[in-house]
């Protein structure tokens, strides 16, 4: 695992973070206040999955597919009818296809596992549908920054780490 941030004299910033095959990266404008370094993403990124149509179907269950062709990303895709709750997520097949019991759906959260802080939360505008098509969007594996702060040390910055629950981080300049 390894994990650090490129600051650019044009107060510009790259991060990056690699664990095994999985890579992320994120970018930004960076700032300096009372011993702080503040991150900021120029833009709020898309939740990465999108909508792409939905229909009622000749069948008593509700219906999930993700199109594509990539089976990493569709078997390692989540999805819940009850808001995220803990106990409601059901893994996608390698196809993009999960199945629920008929019910009224009010919205749909899509997460996928690498992306742990990226649920997308879709409201469902017509309740009587029962088969909603998704997208994954490339901008899934971005991390956003909204005043991400690092305290600055000479020759290290230390604070939190945007993607990782453990307190204390320490970068050094290299």
């Amino acid at each position: 695992m390894a994990s650090g941030f490129l600051l650019k004299p044009d107060h510009t910033f790259q991060f990056f973070f690699t664990y095994g095959a999985l890579d992320r990266v994120g970018s930004g404008k960076w700032s300096e206040a009372n011993g702080h370094l503040i991150l900021n993403s120029l833009a709020k990124l898309p939740d990465g999955y999108t909508l792409v149509k939905s229909g009622k179907r000749e069948h008593d269950f509700i219906h999930i597919l993700l199109e594509g062709e990539n089976p990493m990303a569709m078997r390692h895709t989540f999805v819940s009818l009850d808001n995220g709750k803990e106990g409601s997520w059901k893994q996608m097949n390698q196809q993009g296809d999960v199945q629920f019991p008929k019910q009224e759906v009010r919205s749909i959260s899509l997460l996928l596992e690498f992306c742990p802080e990226r649920i997308a939360a879709i409201p469902v505008v017509d309740r009587d549908h029962n088969e909603f098509i998704f997208r994954l969007g490339p901008s899934i594996i971005e991390v956003f920054f909204d005043n991400f702060s690092l305290q600055v040390e000479p020759d290290t910055l230390t604070g939190g780490h945007p993607l990782l629950q453990k307190k204390t981080f320490r970068y050094a300049r290299q």
